[in-house]
């Protein structure tokens, strides 16, 4: 399922595309079908004809990893020879070093129902940008919008 996002990596309208074969066990998972190997294959060409079909996109947002890590790591460079930068949204704890040189954003953390999502305070999940070989925690950008809503 692809989406074009505008909140889920600040200051990017992202094309958001969830990845088969999640290796998560998140209580209260909302997409627990995404365990299983559905779907088209994510190949550079698929994701040149929804680039293509997504115009003013500039970020590539992988929700989820899969089970090939080489794999990603080659679609995020191809996203990068497109021009647009590579977010992933990944549920583990920590992601091995290339995955840092391969991403310009990176969510890692587990969802846990008692720690909230990504606009709380509280949540025990970050974001982070990576520029320069530099990971900064851009995490509290969500925030204000968690407390604007009254969750």
């Amino acid at each position: 399922m692809t989406s074009v996002v505008l909140e889920e990596i600040p200051d990017r309208v992202s094309l958001a595309v969830d990845i088969s074969n999640c290796r998560g066990n998140c209580v209260g998972c909302h997409s627990p079908f995404l365990k299983e190997d559905i779907g088209e294959e994510l190949t550079p060409q698929v994701i040149d004809a929804l680039v293509a079909d997504n115009f003013g996109v500039n970020c590539f947002l992988f929700l989820g990893e899969g089970r090939d890590p080489q794999a990603l790591l080659a679609l995020a460079a191809h996203v990068h020879a497109l021009g647009l930068e590579a977010a992933l949204y990944s549920g583990r704890e920590q992601v091995e070093d290339p995955f840092w040189e391969a991403f310009d954003y990176i969510k890692l953390g587990p969802y846990r129902p008692e720690c909230g999502p990504l606009n709380k305070p509280t949540t025990n999940q970050r974001l982070y940008r990576i520029a320069g070989g530099r990971r900064e925690d851009i995490t509290a950008r969500f925030w204000h919008r968690g407390l604007e809503a009254g969750r």
